[in-house]
């Protein structure tokens, strides 16, 4: 379980460090593009950082969803466990 903590940080860090070099690199782009208008470049910047957030949004919507999923499974195997052991017991009393 350690194992794959460590795994997902840094996988999480790769992302993140990969995301900041791309807003870096836009960054000096809209920068040093002298041909584009000011309003542009700020009409591109918004529009780069509100696909950002709505893939974060994506992203944690997704994530929870799957662990709602892994939840209710877990409930039921529990509840499955514990109706074969009832079952059990009922046979063996009986017998």
């Amino acid at each position: 379980m350690t194992n794959l903590r460590t795994d997902n940080a840094l996988i999480i860090l790769l992302n993140v460090i990969g995301v900041g070099v791309a807003y870096a690199m836009l960054g000096i782009s809209l920068w040093l593009s002298t041909d584009v208008p000011l309003a542009t470049k700020g009409y591109w910047a918004m529009g780069v950082l509100l696909l950002s957030l709505s893939l974060i949004n994506v992203v944690k919507y997704r994530f929870d969803i799957r662990q709602s999923e892994d939840r209710i499974r877990r409930i039921e195997d529990v509840r499955n466990e514990q109706m074969l052991e009832e079952a059990l017991k009922d046979k063996t009393s009986g017998v």
